[in-house]
């Protein structure tokens, strides 16, 4: 009887060492799902700056652009009334 007991024991412990080894497993690939996660979001976030990144530069060159057109727009403007004014005084 006391071999039977200290089998069947040994066997409870065997099922839960393995128990605890499945459970630390199972752990081990969810903490590596979510860091696989957290990779690809902080990927995802990257591009998205960069792309922001690239718009915003865009933006502000055809900002840029559009002040020295109406700077350009201004200064003929200026000129035409002068020389309206230039033609009436005479």
């Amino acid at each position: 009887m006391p071999a039977e007991k200290s089998l069947d024991q040994a066997l409870a412990e065997l099922k839960a060492a393995i128990g605890g080894l499945e459970n630390a497993v199972d752990m081990r690939l969810e903490h590596q799902r979510q860091a696989a996660d957290a990779e690809s979001e902080v990927r995802r976030v990257h591009e998205d700056r960069a792309r922001l990144a690239q718009e915003l530069d865009q933006s502000q060159f055809r900002a840029n652009r559009l002040e020295e057109v109406n700077r350009e727009v201004s200064r003929r403007l200026v000129t035409a009334m002068e020389t309206i004014r230039a033609v009436l005084d005479r």
